[in-house]
């Protein structure tokens, strides 16, 4: 049985976009949608009142506006919806144990990602199962769309690649993936630094001399890269980038015409919490489109 697309739900604008966009990819791939909206009866310690009962009907109530809305607009479509009791962090890990990707609203720029799950959300994508998509609120003329948007000429998925091949095995098949639902094509960008003590491995540096060079050895690394995706999706057009200077900015800096950038997780503990890789967290912040993190395959 094919998995779902699961679209977390909180009725904000960000969320409703989520849902949307969710549901634009699922009619897209031929998948069933799944609504879900984490909700936990939780009782404070206040003099204020608290009517569990009305507060059940309102979480059921916010699921089921969204599950009439996506109804009415892809007839066609699967739809399941429902109120997961228990919290969000909770729900969402769970749900990415048996979803294809997991769609979450994003407040976007800013000193902090701000997920419409709330602060909770770098702990969602750090953890979770499938690829997590954050998508922003869309702006008021793309709000009245009502089918799924035609892509435009040049309209590409750019997707980052480092390391090798089985690196970012998972991140390439996901960009490709889409690529290949949307009928565009995939950007491929892989960037590298001049050599410092810690940037390359004395094998590596022993393959770039034989390769002829740091950069004739980064673009063989992508090409080899990308060789089994090429011949699993031939009618994905490629473009490889190959670029001197800071992941983040040279991911970034590709985006023009992105209808998704999607990038690996390296998710670690520090002291502040949990942490997704600075490239997984630049492009959450700045990216104009939607970000896809994808866990290690």
């Amino acid at each position: 049985m094919a998995r779902p697309i699961t679209a977390g739900v909180d009725g904000s604008p960000e969320s409703r976009a989520a849902v949307h966009w969710a549901a634009r990819e699922a009619a897209l791939r031929g998948l069933p949608l799944r609504l879900a909206h984490a909700w936990l009866w939780q009782p404070l310690d206040v003099p204020i009142v608290q009517d569990r009962e009305a507060q059940a009907r309102s979480a059921e109530s916010l699921v089921r506006e969204a599950e009439s809305e996506i109804t009415r607009r892809y007839p066609e479509l699967r739809v399941s919806a429902e109120v997961v009791p228990d919290t969000a962090v909770a729900a969402l890990l769970d749900e990415s144990e048996r979803t294809s990707m997991l769609v979450l609203g994003s407040r976007g720029h800013g000193a902090i990602v701000g997920f419409i799950v709330g602060s909770y959300g770098q702990q969602v994508i750090a953890a979770a199962a499938s690829p997590v998509v954050a998508v922003r609120a869309p702006s008021a003329e793309d709000q009245d769309r009502e089918a799924i948007p035609e892509p435009r000429e040049g309209d590409e998925v750019v997707v980052g690649q480092h390391g090798t091949p089985d690196d970012c095995d998972a991140v390439l098949g996901f960009a490709f993936e889409t690529a290949a639902a949307h009928g565009v094509g995939v950007r491929a960008v892989r960037a590298w630094s001049l050599p410092t003590l810690y940037t390359y491995s004395p094998g590596s540096m022993r393959l770039a001399d034989e390769a002829g060079g740091l950069e004739p050895f980064e673009k063989k690394a992508l090409a080899e890269a990308l060789k089994p995706w090429r011949e699993r999706y031939p009618e994905v057009p490629v473009t490889e980038h190959v670029e001197i200077g800071s992941a983040g900015q040279v991911l970034l800096s590709a985006t023009a015409r992105a209808l998704l950038l999607v990038v690996g997780r390296r998710a670690r503990r520090s002291p502040i919490g949990t942490r997704i890789g600075s490239v997984a967290h630049a492009a959450l912040h700045h990216a104009p489109c939607p970000v896809a993190v994808v866990p290690p395959g």
